[in-house]
């Protein structure tokens, strides 16, 4: 940074001008008075001198690459705040729309604040991987997009800065030589022996070239720019002729940096402090380097005004700095809240799935909070992102312990299901329906009891087991379509048939009247099943037997016992097995019933037996008698159904 004691340059190389000038001890004992700074400036506090040499460094650095100047107007986000799809969204913008090099500073940060989050996701899917994978053969491979993106971005940004870099060189070192050589003829200037007219033409073109001459390297930018200013003030000060001249630049040189200095004193009052601090960086380049030399008289005077007004400006921003970091401290102290939460879920035992993925949910939710909360100090980020990642790495570690455990359950449901899908594939092509069917849907019920098995296989033991499963019963549905059409032409004659036993009439005959009905239900049976929805004529087929059997001649039992067969045997052919079970339990209860009834009815006729007035109540007795009689044949009758209803089990 250009300060005044810089416009007196004491590190310049005068002495190699007052080498040139023989005889000169004017001009010799002015150079020593000149060019040394005034006691103000060296009893300056190093504290004002760190802040003008901060100064003097970032503009010497932009003067070296003027994009580095619009760094100013690109806003640097929090991007520790931000998630890792709208960080590579911010690098593209970055890349492809800004300078290289006024987004150095950004890119730096978003690539600190991406491969941060990266690398611990990368640690979290490893630490899955382990906890679902024993084989130690298989090797963790983990794909993610957008660091492909990210990478493509940066590989972007890295080419354009090469180029530019390059290109850069070679322009700074060209700038470098063209101003080192106006340095040089400035040297060479004074000569007492030439016209003045000719000199100051000389020197005016010589003061055009350097502004037009471009930047140089950061490193040479203080040292070159010193020895111009101390040439150019010593051409004023020891150019003997035109003093009217030299005084009226050096009074446009003190008016313009007057307004300079009244232009810092309104922005040391304006709010936006980094504003007005970036806008102090200009005045003081426009001072090194647009502005020339002010008389001697003033030069202290002013330069410690503008240094003073700087010095302002400086602290007033070093207030703001402490209350960001008041705000820092605020996010830090939200952080350890998060990560003490975060410490807390890995040590909650819970022993479900369901209660695990709550947990889980937690986690992601203290996660992004953390993201979000803002910066920290800079001194404790790396320990703050320390802890955080280790307590998340604790509470994976605690989860995966509990599904590790899972592991081995897993492991033997896929075994099971293995050993259900070899039994589906034996049965898929079997066609005996009637056998294969219930078992083919057990199989299934028992599919539907196995738990969760590994994730990886569970998708292809799935399709195994449902193609299995689909080709079998696609083949049943195929069968029973067959079979539908019989059923239906087995329904149309029977239909047929109800028409004509309509008509049918008894010739009075016992015998031949029996043949004649047996010979009707022999004949319907022989027609075959009717699909299950036109059941219903069987029930008109029962109705008009149970008509030709109330006409005829038979004992109560003997047409009980016919309708039975007739229905028993109706199921049977239907293949109804939860019907005929239920009638076989219905049968055994009944049978059991009047068992307990006669038992109960003999103990009756015992105690009226043995009672004094037993002739008395013979009567009563006889009645018992007759209904013990009646129960025997009901059971009789009970016991021959329940026989029959075993030989038509014994029969299929």
């Amino acid at each position: 940074m250009l300060e005044e004691k810089h416009d007196n340059l004491p590190d310049a190389d005068g002495n190699q001008l007052s080498e040139s000038i023989d005889n000169q001890n004017t001009i010799e004992s002015q150079i020593d008075s000149d060019s040394l700074p005034a006691s103000s400036s060296e009893d300056s506090t190093s504290e004002n001198q760190t802040i003008l040499d901060a100064i003097a460094t970032t503009n010497a650095e932009e003067s070296e690459d003027e994009t580095l100047k619009e760094r100013h107007d690109i806003p640097m986000l929090d991007y520790e705040a931000l998630d890792m799809e709208t960080l590579v969204n911010e690098l593209k913008q970055l890349v492809t729309t800004e300078k290289v090099m006024s987004i150095k500073e950004h890119v730096e940060e978003i690539k600190k604040a991406f491969l941060a989050k990266y690398y611990h996701l990368l640690e979290e899917k490893k630490e899955e991987f382990q906890a679902e994978n024993t084989d130690p053969n298989e090797t963790f491979e983990y794909h993610f997009p957008l660091k492909s993106k990210f990478d493509q971005y940066y590989t972007l940004y890295k080419e354009n800065k090469n180029t530019h870099f390059k290109s850069l060189q070679t322009s700074l070192k060209s700038n470098l030589e063209t101003r080192l050589a106006i340095v040089e003829e400035l040297r060479n200037l004074i000569d007492p022996q030439a016209n003045i007219k000719d000199t100051l033409k000389h020197f005016n073109d010589l003061r055009e070239r350097w502004k037009n001459a471009g930047p140089i390297p950061k490193d040479k930018y203080n040292h070159v720019w010193n020895n111009y200013h101390f040439h150019v003030e010593n051409f004023y000060d020891y150019l003997h002729l035109d003093r009217e001249a030299r005084d009226i630049d050096f009074k446009h040189n003190l008016d313009l940096k007057l307004k300079i200095i009244a232009r810092v004193e309104e922005l040391v009052l304006e709010e936006d402090v980094n504003k007005a601090f970036r806008e102090l960086q200009d005045l003081h380049k426009i001072w090194k380097e647009d502005i020339g030399p002010v008389s001697k008289e003033h030069r202290d005077e002013i330069w410690n005004k503008f240094s003073e007004l700087t010095k302002q400006m400086h602290d007033k921003r070093e207030k703001l700095f402490e209350k960001q970091r008041g705000s820092e401290l605020e996010n830090l102290a939200a952080k350890k809240e998060i990560i003490a939460k975060i410490e807390q879920l890995a040590t909650e035992k819970v022993n479900a799935h369901a209660q695990w993925l709550t947990q889980i949910e937690k986690v992601e939710a203290l996660r992004n909070a953390f993201f979000s909360a803002g910066k920290v100090p800079s001194d404790v980020n790396e320990a703050t992102w320390a802890a955080f990642k280790t307590a998340v790495r604790n509470f994976n570690s605690f989860k995966n312990s509990f599904y590790k455990d899972i592991k081995k359950d897993q492991t033997e449901n896929l075994n099971k299901k293995i050993a259900l899908v070899a039994k589906a594939k034996e049965l898929q092509e079997s066609e005996d329906f009637a056998t294969t069917t219930p078992i083919m849907k057990q199989i299934q019920e028992e599919w539907k009891q196995i738990g969760h098995v590994p994730r990886k296989y569970s998708d292809k033991i799935w399709n195994e087991f449902k193609e299995a499963c689909n080709h079998y019963f696609a083949k049943l549905k195929e069968q029973r379509n067959e079979e539908n059409s019989e059923e239906m032409a087995a329904f149309e004659n029977k239909k047929a048939y109800l028409e004509t036993i309509k008509e049918f009439q008894l010739v009075g005959d016992h015998k031949t009247d029996l043949e004649a009905i047996k010979k009707h239900i022999e004949t319907w049976k022989n027609f075959g099943k009717v699909p299950f929805p036109r059941r219903h004529i069987e029930g008109k087929f029962n109705k008009i037997l149970d008509a030709l059997f109330d006409k005829l001649s038979l004992s109560k039992k003997e047409t009980d016992m016919m309708r039975f067969s007739n229905r028993m045997e109706n199921l049977s052919e239907s293949n109804d097995v939860r019907k005929l079970d239920n009638e076989k339990i219905f049968l055994m209860r009944k049978i059991e019933e009047v068992q307990n009834e006669i038992f109960q009815l003999e103990n009756n006729i015992q105690f009226f037996t043995n009672t004094k007035n037993a002739k008395k109540e013979n009567s009563i007795v006889l009645e018992v008698r007759k209904n013990i009689a009646i129960h025997k044949e009901s059971l009789e009758v009970w016991k021959e159904k329940l026989q029959q209803l075993r030989n038509l089990n014994l029969e299929q």
